[in-house]
């Protein structure tokens, strides 16, 4: 039972460090949309990285050595584009008038109020996108710590640590649409809770019935979902923003320090 109640304490923290990328916006301007541009190419380079390189490689293997190497590599491609189609109909299906990134809109005046809801809409969809992401890694992180404390302390402290560009990714579009910094905060932080709700789903239901089969197609479809968000709203709100190069320095430098983040606790 100790290490059940120190399993969730693991996760919990791990999950709110998303926060501490939600606190930067309290050392930035709202007025200054260059940082905006860069932040939001930041927020793409993040999301396409982690999904590509962690998410999808994680569930590949997961899928090959459970189903063999050409069944389980052809799972995980359609559970990726899965993810991708998920995502694409729901956006279909809100109406275009209310579709943050639906530009050629026969009513859209492209008028400042348009832009503001647009992109906070994109920040809560990237909060979406990441409490997603993040509640699988609940579930791995409460494990791991329940077997081995050991084992634990490495994944909770790397996921940690990638967790705080994520919470940029997040705060950084909500507060330049809202001007709230409370609100950047409350989204930066609720994005990362998926984790610790995640290690008590798994605690209480999920459990028994996981195993590396649902994990592989859960990773995969996940990681489509979020390359999708990246490259159909934060890349395009990024260029709206500012410079074209300036979301393509954000973007490069979101993957450097993905991939930074990652190296450090391989």
């Amino acid at each position: 039972m100790e290490n059940v109640a120190l399993a969730f304490l693991l996760t919990t923290l791990s999950g709110l460090a998303t926060g501490i990328g939600g606190a930067i916006v309290f050392f930035t301007k709202r007025t200054n949309t260059k940082f905006l541009s860069v932040s939001l190419g930041f927020s793409a380079g993040v999301m396409i990285y982690v999904s590509l390189v962690e998410m999808f490689r994680e569930a590949d293997e997961l899928l090959q050595a459970a189903l063999g190497a050409r069944q389980g590599n052809m799972a995980a491609i359609l559970a990726f584009f899965g993810g991708m189609l998920l995502i694409a109909i729901i956006d279909r299906l809100v109406p275009c008038e209310e579709n943050p990134h639906e530009i050629a809109c026969p009513t859209d005046q492209r008028d400042a109020i348009k832009h503001k809801h647009k992109l906070k809409r994109t920040g809560i969809m990237t909060a979406l996108a990441i409490a997603i992401h993040n509640f699988p890694e609940g579930i791995a992180s409460f494990v791991s710590a329940t077997q081995s404390l050991q084992l634990a302390i490495p994944i909770v402290v790397a996921i940690a640590i990638h967790n705080i560009p994520e919470g940029i990714s997040v705060a950084a579009p909500i507060f330049y649409a809202t001007g709230s910094r409370r609100k950047a905060m409350f989204w930066s932080f609720l994005s990362g809770l998926s984790e610790p709700l995640g290690a008590l789903v798994g605690y209480l239901i999920l459990l028994p019935f996981m195993n590396d089969i649902i994990y592989g197609i859960l990773f995969a479809a996940v990681a489509g979902i979020m390359v999708f968000i990246s490259l159909d709203e934060l890349l395009p709100s990024a260029e709206v923003y500012g410079e074209h190069h300036l979301s393509i320095y954000g973007l490069v430098s979101g993957m450097a320090v993905m991939a930074l983040s990652l190296w450090l606790f391989m």
